[in-house]
Formats: structure tokens, C-alpha cells, sequence
């Protein structure tokens, strides 16, 4: 075994996986595992920098993590930072902040390095659960973008495409500085205008309709897992592994994208830095879902951390 901790850095949050990793079995056992909303991406998609504010609240984060990762005296670190930072002018003053607290430079990945991570993060414990045909089509919605890949044992093809939640509620749903609450049926047909067409993008790469399993990742999609089994709180081995149709998905969406702030706030298994953004989520899975003809999404808890700890190992 060998103890790894792997830091993903995304465009609405960070998280942290500290496990110890056996490559010669396939196992790896989870010791912390814990996610903080630090909206690194905040406004980078209209003013193409990271706010400074935004980067207080990520590298507050970081120092909490630097502790716990020592806490458990991990052997290897892989800071891995995805879409925010990829896009923004001012990402060397990030690198900088994680480097002086962590002690690792940052990766800033492409997207086709995201997509192969959350793939190996996502199937590898599926092998062998024969009810799932293969291939998948893997589907990461961040925040703000949205990673395809579609394999069977390995990737066959990738594709990272900017529709993630904050990206899309940011560009569409926000009016004189605050978000739509709710949205008006312009805006959503805007929104949904430009997931079909990053739909469109993603199709020429990758061969969506192929896939024989929808496997769902990332917060927007067992945010929707968590809604549909009407949770009383935030139960990440209920969601791990659960189905949810497609019916049920567009059902979910309708609610969100007709609901109030306050009505979100008051879902139990909603995380406070999910209510604005989880609209524009569920509307690209929804999209995605309509697109390929999948009945079901596949919901998993494992994803591209899991993919980044197994690269560390």
C-alpha cells in the first residue's frame, strides 16, 4: 500500500482524497475524503481572471487540507487544477499561493487529461459487474466545463467541452449582478441553446450515441441522485452506484429551474454552494441524456480524484 493524497481544484470547488493505494489489486482504501465550495471560477468567464477573493477563499481551503494530508503523513501529493485556472490570465499568482502552502505546483491539466483522469476514476471498480454493458460514456459536469470520454477497459475518445453549472449560470442566468430567481423561459432556452451546441462540439470527438452506460459524475449529478431519493441529508453511499431516469432527471430539472433560492436552500441534501448553480447543472445531464438516448445515468461517488490518486500511486 502507499499512502497518496490527490487535490482537485475545480472551477466551483476543491477536494481532497487521502487513501492508501494498491495498484497491484485494484484497491484503494479511503482514509479522508472532503469537499469545500470556494468558486475559484467566480467571474472568470466575463472578466478572464480569478477574482481575489476567489483565490483567498481557495487557498483558505488549501491550508486546511495541508494539515490533513500531514495529519495522515501521506507519502505522495498531485495537485491537479482544472477549467478556471486553465482559462485565466492570473493563474500564476494561483500556482504561486498552492506551491508556498502545499509544497506542489499545481498541474493545470487540459481537458483531455481531465477526462482520461475521471474515466480511470469512475470504471475502474466496475469491472466485472457484468450488468453493465459496455461501452460507457462517462460524463463529468463541472463547474465549468463538462468532460465526455467513452471506453471500454481504456479510453477510446475525449472530449472537455464549457458547459459546466457555474459557467452556464453565470452566463445565462444572471441580471443586474444577481441570478434569476427563477429563470425566465428566454434564459432557459438560451441555456439550453448553448449545451446543444457544446453537444454538437463534443459529438464530433467522441462517439456519444456508442455508449451502452451513462456514468454520471460530480456534484450536479449526485446532487440531482440525492433530490430524486429524497435524501434527509447528504448520503454519499446511497448515492454511489444509484439509478436515476431519465424521466425522473426531467422532472428534477423542471422543479429546479421553476423553483426560489429558498425553495432550493430548503433541499436537505443541498449543499449551500449548489443552490444557485444547480439549475444549469441538471439541465446540461438532462441534455446530455436526451442527446444519447439514455434511459438511465449510472451515479458515481468516484471520479477524477479517485483517477488522480491512482496516477499518484
Amino acid at each position: 500500500m502507499t499512502r497518496v493524497a490527490a487535490v482537485d481544484c475545480g472551477t466551483n470547488s476543491i477536494r481532497l482524497l487521502v487513501a492508501d493505494a494498491d495498484p497491484a489489486t485494484g484497491e484503494l482504501v479511503e482514509l479522508d475524503r472532503r469537499m469545500t465550495i470556494v468558486r475559484l471560477g467566480q467571474d472568470v468567464d466575463r472578466t478572464g481572471r480569478l477574482a481575489p477573493e476567489a483565490l483567498q477563499r481557495t487557498f483558505a481551503a488549501c491550508r486546511e487540507y495541508a494539515g490533513i494530508i500531514k495529519e495522515h503523513g501521506a507519502q505522495r501529493l498531485r495537485f491537479v487544477a482544472t477549467s478556471a485556472s486553465r482559462d485565466a490570465e492570473n493563474r500564476d499568482e494561483f500556482v504561486r499561493g498552492v506551491l508556498d502552502i502545499l509544497g506542489v505546483e499545481p498541474e493545470v491539466i487540459s481537458g483531455d487529461q481531465e477526462a482520461e483522469f475521471s474515466f480511470t476514476g469512475a470504471t475502474k471498480e466496475l469491472a466485472g459487474r457484468d450488468h453493465l454493458a459496455k461501452p460507457y460514456l462517462v460524463v463529468d459536469i463541472g463547474g465549468g466545463s463538462t468532460e465526455f470520454v467513452v471506453g471500454d477497459d481504456h479510453v477510446r475518445a475525449a472530449r472537455s467541452v464549457d458547459i459546466g453549472c457555474v459557467r452556464m449560470t453565470e452566463r445565462h442566468l444572471i441580471r443586474d449582478g444577481a441570478v434569476t430567481d427563477p429563470p425566465s423561459e428566454e434564459q432557459i432556452a438560451a441555456m439550453r441553446a448553448d449545451i446543444d451546441a457544446a453537444l454538437d462540439l463534443a459529438g464530433e470527438t467522441v462517439p456519444l450515441r456508442e455508449a451502452r452506460t451513462l456514468v454520471g459524475l460530480a456534484g450536479s449529478v449526485t446532487t440531482v441522485s440525492a433530490i430524486a431519493q429524497e435524501l434527509p441529508e447528504y448520503d454519499s453511499a446511497a448515492i454511489h452506484h444509484s439509478r436515476v431516469s431519465r424521466e425522473k432527471v426531467r422532472e428534477i430539472t423542471d422543479w429546479l429551474l421553476r423553483s426560489t433560492h429558498a425553495e432550493r436552500a430548503a433541499v436537505p441534501s443541498m449543499h449551500p454552494g449548489r443552490v444557485d448553480v444547480i439549475g444549469a447543472g441538471a439541465l446540461v445531464l438532462l441534455s446530455i441524456m436526451e442527446r444519447i438516448g439514455a434511459e438511465e445515468v449510472v451515479v458515481s461517488e468516484h471520479d477524477i480524484l479517485d483517477g488522480i490518486a491512482w496516477s499518484v500511486a
